[in-house]
């Protein structure tokens, strides 16, 4: 009776461990299929920007992120005293030329659905730290440090009968530890972070308080998701050493939680 039993238990590892292999290779095989197809918009892209002027093309996340940033009295069109030469704009474009240089170029991600959304939960159910509750009005940010032994982040979730909003970021700083952290802040907390950073309080007197938070660049725009009806997916070649965000969002939703099922991974 017992040699059955340790016989079952073998065979049911081994089945385990083919499906799980299966299911790799599947995830592998749409990772190349949406590259390949990411390519070929690349090259589509590449050849009519090139046929283009220069002064038409678009500006990199780090040339609109310093764009944000010059006063009011430099930009065209501004409320402010005008430029009384260009000196000013060609330090400005100095700084976004070094700025330029200092980050590599960001890739697209891969993105796919899957409908075995009730499999896929249940499976999840049994890792406590795979599931959480994401309450109204809350933004939970996961964020996942690259791993020194990998290549590409995939990533995959599913929600409980309501959508969610969903984005990926990349942070460019050097995490000291390989652990994924899981991060809860409400909408109103955003919101005043950003209002703050831009103010000056005249009865406070000059914030010398800087922004020193690192670089960010995104990767997915946040938007709402039916993963309550499929399974979402995604994978991202690492653009270099840094923590991804993960934000799931449901700063939208004043009265309903979502429960959230996710799961990350890396490959070589």
């Amino acid at each position: 009776m017992l040699c059955c039993i340790i016989q079952q238990e073998e065979l049911i590892k081994q089945l385990q461990e083919q499906h799980f292999q299966q299911y790799m290779q599947q995830v592998y095989q749409q990772q190349v299929f949406h590259q390949q197809q990411q390519y070929r918009q690349l090259q589509a892209m590449t050849a009519t920007q090139n046929s283009m002027p220069s002064h038409n093309s678009t500006p990199s996340h780090a040339h609109q992120a310093l764009q944000q940033q010059v006063p009011p009295s430099q930009k065209n069109g501004g409320e402010g005293e005008p430029v009384s030469s260009g000196q000013e704009d060609a330090n400005n474009q100095n700084e976004i030329d070094e700025v330029s240089e200092e980050l590599p170029p960001i890739a697209a991600a891969s993105i796919w659905t899957r409908k075995d959304v009730k499999e896929f939960k249940d499976n999840l159910k049994k890792d406590k730290d795979s599931v959480i509750k994401v309450g109204s009005g809350e933004t939970v940010t996961v964020r996942v440090p690259t791993h020194e032994d990998g290549s590409c982040l995939f990533w995959e979730f599913a929600t409980d009968y309501y959508d969610i909003g969903f984005g990926v970021y990349f942070e460019w700083t050097v995490s000291p530890s390989n652990t994924v952290s899981v991060h809860v802040s409400e909408s109103s907390d955003e919101e005043e972070e950003e209002e703050n950073s831009g103010k000056e309080d005249v009865e406070k007197g000059q914030d010398e308080k800087k922004d020193d938070r690192p670089p960010t660049d995104e990767i997915i725009p946040v938007y709402r998701r039916d993963c309550h009806e499929e399974v979402y997916c995604g994978s991202h070649t690492y653009p270099g050493r840094g923590v991804y965000l993960l934000k799931f969002d449901n700063s939208y939703s004043l009265w309903r939680s979502k429960t959230l099922y996710y799961r990350v991974y890396y490959s070589r």
